[in-house]
């Protein structure tokens, strides 16, 4: 990767993977292991019950162990990535990222295993044996065609699933794509003509796939570096690449693309030219999937052709065709029916369920969270990767079709409620903050978020980092050298260019100061008070900038206290008309998404207040993607004990009972274990929440703050924030000391504010 596109430093990389425990996975156990009874329950001597039940019966092995949810994911590191043949030690980091996204977006265990040898059949004969072990094989980053060999023995020999990713996972999500773009160039898959670019594992499987589905033998031109794979070709011929030989008298990529309706590329950058896209046929369908740079650009692509559909492997273009839309959810379907192999018919259903879910009404919080209403057209073929109905949609296909064709231990009988158990599964906190990220990467307009403190080190990273994933356009106050000094400590590109202000300098300085005065000058401040503030104090420069509409929002507070830096800003900036400011902390656990307010801002709420905060909280809430579920948390649980403060509380509860504009479930007073646990509300039936609380309104904000930080330290929770909310304009504010991740999460979160509705200081003095 070219060192000045890279998004982190080689030493940001190499802390992520060292800190706190080294790597990127652990075991944890299952099952309590707090007294002598369950030690003697998981070992000895009760162990000895499942032994021998398995032993009578090797089927029972996915009842009793985590063999049905655990898959090996193997390499010998022959071809790492884009990075060649570094050897299996270096593989590792890779393997375990496959098993955290195992985990990530399936919950599907997963242990990574790396194989020192790069004989096939050395390698063959170390994982054959260890089907007893796990539900299913994942193999990675292995040569071709050493590739092709290891995974068709191993299905021979084993009787779990065995699946290349490398191959297969693209196939499947190119396939999906290809579905649709033929669907909206209205072209039959019988009918069109196919150019390959490239003959390595992934490009031999796609076009296999394909001709699976339908494409005729001869409508496929494969190209190498040597030209096109013809009949009677004898160099660099192997079986592989021979089973897609045709008769033909054409000889290279660009004749094969001559009047192509489908071009496919899995080869390398610059393989193709815009000569080559203009001699393709009308509508082309255009797939360029090298990594990290596609064989053409697809903006080179539309300066020829406004007729073509495109798709690449990269995120920041539409139509990612990405490997994490396939080979999670096809191991959970196999999984879950207990599958002897993943066979063609598997992966079709996979890539036909995958166009389904494109072409369907994307519903309001999948919108919602991405900031934009996906339609199914050219510019959408292929869902994003964190749709959450993925989950609930790919694996009942997948299952559906290991039953029909007879490699299902265990049919599903239930799809319906098989749908259910597996949307149950999805960890909300997984893609909460991707969702965030893919919105603010399909703005049209970027969003300019200012970094008031500019000079600091962490502050630069953040912004660096922050422009590098494509989140918005950094603004930093600062002086250049002193921006320049920090990107060179970092790491980073010292010749980065970044959109600077210094105040003493700046050409809008004057009207700050006359807007400040303006508004300050009834409160004790003299002229030369606002110039003071302006000229010195960034969080007020930067708010200001808010103000008059010359930035979107911004980002403070690593080296200042909290309630200082909301005080800076505060003479700039009012709350929205109506509401009033909250702090939001947003807490996301493996299992659950939970949002506690207020967490900074007013100290002791009454009644009223609380009402207020509960009604402006479920509709940010909402906005994220959440259907607010409101839960006012106390002591006590509907007047027991009956005390001055849950007083307070059930009075919040009963004003928002005479109000008639509420749209949200709400319930209390109750103690947060009654909120979040739906079991132990039976004993009162009248509470008219139902399932868990997912916002919880808190009496103070001494027992908000304490709350979520124990959470944060010693709970085992991510804790964003607090987020706040409410002022006329996005401000975000992070906690003294904050680190790089924490300040890009909250520029993002104040440049995804911008999605409701804000009005500009232009707009409110016009």
């Amino acid at each position: 990767m070219d060192e000045n596109s890279k998004k982190f430093t080689d030493q940001e990389a190499l802390d992520f993977h060292s800190r706190g425990k080294p790597g990127k996975l652990e075991i944890t156990p299952t099952k309590p292991m707090a007294t002598q009874r369950d030690l003697s329950l998981a070992y000895s001597p009760g162990v000895a019950v499942p032994v021998q039940a398995i032993a009578d019966n090797p089927d029972s092995a996915y009842d009793y162990t985590s063999k049905g949810n655990m898959v090996a994911v193997i390499s010998n590191g022959t071809a790492i990535l884009g990075m060649g043949d570094l050897g299996a030690l270096a593989s590792k980091p890779v393997m375990e990222g496959k098993s955290v996204l195992f985990k990530r977006f399936a919950d599907i265990d997963s242990v990574d295993i790396e194989v020192d040898t790069k004989d096939p059949e050395a390698f063959i004969n170390a994982v054959k044996y260890l089907g007893p072990a796990f539900g299913g094989i994942n193999l990675e980053d292995i040569a071709a065609p050493d590739s092709f060999i290891i995974e068709q023995r191993l299905k021979e020999e084993m009787d779990i699933p065995v699946f290349h990713d490398d191959q297969h996972g693209t196939a499947i999500i190119a396939a999906a794509g290809l579905i649709n773009a033929l669907d909206i160039t209205g072209k039959s898959i019988k009918d069109v003509k196919v150019a390959v670019s490239g003959a390595g594992s992934s490009a031999l499987s796609v076009i296999g796939l394909i001709k699976a589905m339908g494409l005729p033998h001869e409508n496929a031109l494969v190209c190498d570096s040597k030209g096109v794979l013809f009949e009677g070709r004898t160099d660099r011929m192997d079986q592989w690449r021979s089973a897609h030989a045709v008769p033909t008298d054409k000889r290279s990529l660009a004749e094969a693309m001559d009047g192509a309706d489908v071009c496919i590329g899995l080869s390398v950058a610059g393989a193709i030219s815009k000569d080559m896209i203009k001699s393709m046929a009308k509508n082309p369908i255009i797939f360029v999937m090298a990594n990290p740079t596609p064989e053409i650009l697809p903006e080179e692509i539309q300066e020829v052709r406004d007729d073509a559909i495109i798709a690449t492997g990269r995120s920041d273009y539409p139509n990612q065709v990405n490997n994490v839309l396939g080979f999670p959810y096809i191991f959970r379907g196999a999984l879950d029916a207990r599958a002897r192999t993943i066979n063609e018919e598997m992966k079709i259903a996979c890539a036909d369920a995958l166009a389904k879910l494109a072409r369907e009404d994307v519903p309001d919080e999948v919108a919602a969270a991405y900031g934009k209403r996906l339609r199914y057209g050219p510019g959408y073929i292929i869902p994003t990767p964190f749709d959450p109905r993925l989950i609930s949609e790919i694996p009942p296909a997948v299952a559906k079709a290991a039953v029909e064709t007879g490699v299902a231990r265990k049919p599903i009988e239930d799809l319906g409620a098989y749908k259910q158990n597996l949307a149950a599964r999805l960890d909300p906190s997984a893609s909460f903050l991707q969702r965030i990220y893919s919105s603010l990467r399909g703005c049209e307009t970027p969003k300019r978020i200012v970094f008031a403190e500019g000079e600091e080190e962490a502050v630069v990273r953040a912004a660096y980092a922050f422009q590098q994933e494509g989140l918005g356009t950094p603004i930093l106050i600062g002086r250049d050298d002193y921006i320049k000094n920090a990107l060179a400590d970092a790491g980073l590109p010292v010749n980065h260019e970044f959109e600077t202000y210094h105040s003493r300098t700046s050409k809008h300085s004057d009207l700050y100061t006359d807007y400040l005065y303006k508004r300050l000058q009834r409160k004790g401040y003299l002229y030369r008070d606002a110039v003071r503030l302006v000229n010195t104090d960034r969080n007020v420069y930067a708010a200001c900038m808010l103000a008059h509409g010359h930035a979107d929002g911004m980002v403070t507070g690593i080296t200042r206290h909290y309630d200082v830096a909301l005080s800076n800003v505060q003479l700039a900036l009012d709350p929205r008309p109506g509401e009033r400011m909250i702090g939001v902390s947003i807490i996301l656990t493996k299992t659950r998404t939970l949002f506690v307010a207020d967490t900074n801002v007013t100290e002791l709420p009454n009644s009223e207040e609380l009402a207020e905060i509960a009604v402006q909280v479920a509709h940010a809430v909402r906005h994220l993607g959440f259907p607010p579920k409101v839960a006012f948390v106390s002591y006590s649980n509907f007047g027991n004990p009956d005390t001055a403060h849950s007083r307070r509380v059930a009075d919040a509860v009963e004003l928002l009972d005479k109000r008639r504009d509420i749209d949200f479930e709400y319930e209390g007073e109750m103690t947060p274990r009654m909120a979040l646990n739906e079991d132990l509300r039976q004993v009162y039936p009248f509470s008219r929440l139902k399932g868990e609380a997912n916002v919880l309104i808190t009496p103070g904000v001494h027992s908000a703050a304490v709350s979520t930080k124990l959470l944060g330290e010693i709970g085992g929770a991510l804790v964003l924030g607090p987020v706040l909310i409410g002022l006329e304009r996005p401000v975000q504010i992070a906690q003294v000391g904050a680190g790089v991740t924490d300040i890009v999460t909250l520029a993002a979160m104040a440049a995804y504010e911008l999605d409701t509705e804000h009005r500009s200081w232009a707009e409110k003095t016009a």
